[in-house]
């Protein structure tokens, strides 16, 4: 699964990754957790064009009585996400790019948890890709909500976890967003694992494992553990 990530790259870097006509305004963040808002970007509803929004992590179907089990939607698995009900309609007419320049997982170390940020070889942002819903509540209430889709792990990824993020390449970003592609064998591989050479790895202090904290804090390297996995 993927139950953190940051975001600190400025927002002319994600406008220019991401196809934006403008920078959006957004903030360095540096432990994103479910339940709070997230920048995503999708086709606006002309369809000529993409817009960033902030939505809630934790998708909400439309379907849903009430949103009350959105924290347990953090996560699609990418093989599955065009059957399940939860994401099927999503998954077919609702995909995002989610950008991020590094993700969180936990490796298990004796009685603790080991953090580790996973990141780009070199730096630099990338796009998750996501799927994202709206809720009709009572009284007219409108509620959009995003999951990220996950796939099996990398070479890097599987000595800490077995599921990864879907990172996606940037020249898949046009694809995942095409509303013309609704069909899961058109869209299936483009959530293959991403290559593991391009990336790299780092222990991290226990301050991130609390999502209240935030700040550069959270990427400082951990005292006494493995600096590194690659």
């Amino acid at each position: 699964m993927c139950g953190r990530f940051l975001l600190t790259t400025p927002a002319s870097g994600v406008a220019d990754l991401l196809g934006l006509d403008e920078a959006p305004a957004l903030s360095p963040r540096y432990n994103i957790a479910p339940g709070q808002p997230v920048a995503v970007v999708r086709i606006a509803g002309d369809g000529d064009r993409r817009e960033c929004v902030s939505l809630r992590w934790g998708l909400v179907p439309s379907w849903a009585p009430d949103p009350g089990g959105a924290a347990r939607l953090i996560n699609a698995r990418a093989e599955t996400a065009a059957h399940k009900p939860s994401f099927r309609a999503p998954f077919r007419r609702r995909r995002c790019l989610v950008p991020a320049d590094g993700f969180y997982e936990w490796k298990p170390a004796g009685r603790r948890k080991q953090p580790f940020a996973f990141r780009l070889r070199g730096g630099g942002p990338f796009a998750l890709a996501g799927l994202w819903d709206r809720w009709l509540g009572p009284g007219g209430t409108v509620l959009e909500t995003a999951a990220l889709l996950t796939t099996a792990a990398n070479d890097l990824v599987r000595p800490v976890h077995d599921r990864m993020p879907v990172l996606l390449r940037p020249e898949a970003h046009a694809a995942w967003l095409d509303p013309g592609r609704q069909h899961a064998e058109e869209l299936l591989p483009l959530l293959a694992p991403f290559p593991a050479e391009l990336m790299t790895a780092a222990a991290v202090g226990a301050w991130v494992s609390d999502a209240r904290h935030e700040g550069p804090r959270c990427l400082e390297p951990s005292d006494g553990a493995e600096p590194s996995l690659l």
